[in-house]
C-alpha cells in the first residue's frame, strides 16, 4: 500500500544571529597550562626565539664546520703521507755496490760503497751486543711502545734547561723507521711519517724483531750497515765474536757515525766506548768489574785499518768511467801503505812543523816506479783528504825543476856535460834573466850550470837547442802536456805542470830513456787490467848523462839537503818568483819521488827554497823506502 506522503512542516522564522563580541585572551597560567586545556607548548620571550635561531645556525655552521674540517684533515694527512714509502719492500733494500782496492798483496786498502756483512738476530749475539745498544740509545726499550713519552718529557726538559737540542727522545723503533724508510732531514713532515711507520712496526713485529732490524740496518760509518758488517771492516771479526769493548764501541756509533768511527778517529770511538761502558754499568747489564776489565781494551780493540789515503780517492776518480753501474768491483792496485804513510808523515811532519814560520800551508807528494810508472804512494795535501787533490788537479810552475828537460834537449842539439857555457848577463829584448845568487860564474860546464841552476846558462841552452818550441816538443815527449810559454822564460820553469805529471817524466831520466804513464791499476775483479807501456823518447846515453848531472845537484848543488850516504839520490830544486812555489824531484832506491809545497792562494812564502823544504820531505821519504 502506497504510503501517504507526509505533510510538509510549515517554515518556522529562524532567530537573528547574535553579534560577535570580543573577548580578551587569557594568559595561560604559570607552569604553561591553559585553563580547561592539556598540555601546551610554552611561549617564547623574543630573547628566548632569538637564541633558539641562533642555536640553530650555529648547529648548522658546526656541521660545514665539521665537514670542512675532516677534508683539511684529510689533505693534510695526504701530504704528510702521499710519499710514504712501501715498508715490505724496504724491509728488504738492497745495499749499495761495495767497491774495494787492494794492494799488490791482496791486502784491503780502501772500501767505497757499504759494508756488506751476515743477517743476525739479537739472540745469536753475546747478550752484551744488543744490550750495549738499548743502554745507550733506549734504556727503556722493553718498557714502551713506538714512542716513549717518558723520554720526550725528560728530553724535552733538557733541551729547554740547556737552551738548545742536547738530548732526542727518539726510540729504537723510531730509529728503525728513519733508518729503513726515510732521510735525516728534521722537518715536521719527516718526524710526522717517522711517527707513522714506528706505529706499522710495533703493530707487525715484535720489540725482539724489531731489534734484530736495528741490529742489522743501523748505519755505523764507513759504509757499514749492521753490526757484523761494522764488526768484519773495523775488527776484522764477525758480530757474534765481538768483545765487550768492540761491542760498546759499535753501540757509541749511531750518535755520530762519520766522526765516532774508528777509522775517521780512533780516540774519539773509545772515549764514546767508554760512556757506553758507564751506561750499561747504570742500567745494571755489566758489573763495575767487566767494565774496569773492558776499558783498557777500547784503546787495543780497533783492526790495522788505516783510513782512505789520498792514494785511494785518485784510483776512485781516474776509474770512475769504467765502474759498472750496480755491481761490486775490486781493483788489485800499485798502492804502498808503507809508502803512503811515510809520504804523509813526511809532508805533515813538515807543513805543520815550519810552514806557520815559512807561510807555507799545502803540499803534495807522489812516489812511484821509475821503471814502469806504477804510483806507490800519493798524497793530495795536508789536512781534509776529500778536499783539493793537489797531486793530480793543480797546475804551479815548476821554476829550475823543468832544467833536466831543457839539458836533455841541449843534449839533442850537440851538447856534452861537459861543454863549456857563459854564465854573464843576458838581454833578450828587454828581458834580462840573472841567478839566485848575486853575481855571475862565468864559464861552466853544462854539468855545473845544472847543479847550481844557474838561469842565464838555461836560455842560452834554449837557444842552442832551436828555441821554445824545440824544448816544449821535449817535454811533451816525456808526458808534459800541459801548456808551455813559447818563450825565454819557459826555460826556467814559468809553464804550470802537475806533480804527478813531472814525476812521470823524470823517469825517463833513470830508466833508459822510456817515458811512463803513471798508473795505479793492475787488475779489475781479478782480470789483468790494461796497463800503457814504456815507451822509448830519449837516447839512453843522453837520458843517464842527464841523470848524473842532477846527482851532482845532491852531492855538491842546490840540493845538497836531499843528499844520504850510502843510498844514490839525484834530483832537481826548483822556486818561482817571489817564492811562490818550491819544488824538489828525485830518484832514490828506484822511485821517482815529487814534493811541492807552497799556499793554495799563490800567496808568496817566506823564502822557501826548493833545496830546503822540499828536499828535506824527499830525503825523510827517500831514507825509509820499501
Amino acid at each position: 500500500m502506497a504510503r501517504r506522503p507526509s505533510a510538509p512542516k510549515p517554515p518556522t522564522a529562524k532567530a537573528p544571529k547574535a553579534a560577535k563580541t570580543a573577548t580578551p585572551r587569557r594568559a595561560p597560567p604559570r607552569g604553561g597550562v591553559s585553563a580547561g586545556h592539556g598540555f601546551a607548548w610554552p611561549a617564547l620571550s623574543p630573547r628566548a626565539r632569538y637564541l633558539a635561531r641562533l642555536g640553530w645556525s650555529g648547529m648548522r655552521l658546526l656541521i660545514i664546520g665539521s665537514i670542512w674540517g675532516a677534508v683539511i684533515l684529510g689533505l693534510v694527512v695526504l701530504w704528510f703521507t702521499w710519499n710514504l714509502p712501501n715498508p715490505n719492500s724496504a724491509l728488504t733494500q738492497a745495499r749499495r755496490p761495495a767497491i774495494l782496492l787492494l794492494d799488490p798483496a791482496g791486502a784491503q786498502v780502501a772500501r767505497f760503497g757499504d759494508a756488506s756483512g751476515q743477517v743476525v738476530t739479537a739472540a745469536s749475539l753475546p747478550p752484551y751486543v744488543a744490550q750495549s745498544f738499548i743502554d745507550i740509545e733506549d734504556k727503556r726499550f722493553y718498557a714502551h711502545g713506538a714512542f716513549d713519552t717518558e723520554g720526550l718529557a725528560r728530553a724535552l726538559f733538557t733541551d729547554l734547561a740547556h737552551k738548545r737540542v742536547v738530548q732526542g727522545g727518539s726510540t729504537l723503533t723510531q730509529q728503525v723507521a728513519k733508518t729503513l724508510f726515510l732521510g735525516n732531514e728534521r722537518t715536521l713532515r719527516r718526524k710526522v711519517q717517522e711517527a707513522v711507520l714506528a706505529l706499522w712496526l710495533t703493530r707487525h713485529y715484535t720489540p725482539d724483531e724489531i731489534l734484530s732490524i736495528y741490529l742489522n740496518r743501523v748505519y755505523l760509518g764507513e759504509g757499514a750497515y749492521g753490526v757484523d758488517a761494522a764488526a768484519r771492516l773495523y775488527f776484522n771479526e764477525p758480530a757474534s765474536r765481538l768483545t765487550l769493548a768492540q761491542a760498546a764501541i759499535l753501540a757509541g756509533l749511531p750518535k755520530a757515525p762519520s766522526s765516532l768511527n774508528p777509522i775517521a778517529a780512533p780516540d774519539a770511538a773509545a772515549q764514546r766506548g767508554q760512556e757506553v761502558l758507564s751506561a750499561m754499568v747504570a742500567a745494571g747489564d755489566i758489573s763495575p768489574a767487566q767494565e774496569a776489565a773492558a776499558l783498557p781494551q777500547l784503546a787495543n780493540a780497533l783492526s790495522p785499518t788505516t783510513r782512505t789515503s789520498w792514494y785511494a780517492l785518485w784510483v776512485m776518480q781516474s776509474q770512475s768511467a769504467t765502474l759498472p753501474e750496480g755491481e761490486d768491483i775490486t781493483f788489485t792496485t800499485t798502492f804502498s801503505p808503507h809508502d803512503q804513510k811515510l809520504a804523509e808523515t813526511a809532508l805533515n811532519l813538515a807543513i805543520e812543523g815550519q810552514g806557520p814560520a815559512l807561510n807555507v800551508s799545502q803540499g803534495a807528494v807522489v812516489v812511484l816506479d821509475a821503471k814502469t810508472g806504477a804510483v806507490r804512494a800519493l798524497v793530495g795535501g795536508v789536512g781534509d783528504r776529500l778536499g783539493y787533490n793537489r797531486a793530480t788537479l793543480a797546475r804551479r810552475q815548476t821554476g829550475s825543476a823543468i832544467k833536466p828537460i831543457v839539458w836533455l834537449a841541449g843534449l839533442r842539439a850537440g851538447l856534452t856535460p861537459t861543454s863549456i857555457l857563459f854564465d854573464g848577463p843576458l838581454d833578450l829584448r828587454g828581458y834580462r834573466p840573472h841567478d839566485y845568487e848575486a853575481g855571475y860564474r862565468g864559464d861552466v860546464t853544462m854539468s855545473e850550470a845544472l847543479a847550481d841552476s844557474m838561469n842565464t846558462v838555461a836560455i842560452r841552452i834554449l837557444l842552442r837547442a832551436g828555441g821554445a818550441r824545440r824544448v816544449i816538443a821535449v817535454a811533451n815527449q816525456l808526458g808534459l802536456d800541459d801548456h808551455f810559454p813559447d818563450d825565454a822564460t819557459m826555460a826556467l820553469g814559468s809553464g804550470g805542470v802537475g806533480v804527478l805529471q813531472l814525476a812521470g817524466a823524470y823517469a825517463t831520466f833513470f830508466n833508459g830513456g822510456k817515458r811512463v804513464t803513471p798508473y795505479a791499476v793492475t787488475a779489475i775483479n781479478g782480470a789483468p787490467a790494461a796497463i800503457p807501456p814504456p815507451v822509448p823518447v830519449a837516447d839512453p846515453t843522453q837520458a843517464q848523462e842527464v841523470a848524473d848531472m842532477m846527482r851532482a845537484v845532491v852531492t855538491g848543488g842546490t840540493g845538497k839537503n836531499a843528499y844520504l850516504p850510502g843510498i844514490y839520490t839525484a834530483g832537481k830544486t826548483g822556486t818561482t818568483q817571489d817564492y811562490r812555489d818550491a819544488w824538489f824531484v828525485g830518484y832514490a832506491q828506484g822511485d821517482i819521488i815529487a814534493v811541492w809545497v807552497g799556499n793554495d792562494d799563490n800567496s808568496p812564502t817566506k823564502g822557501v827554497l826548493g833545496g830546503l823544504l822540499p828536499a828535506q820531505i824527499f830525503k825523510n821519504i827517500a831514507a825509509n823506502l820499501q
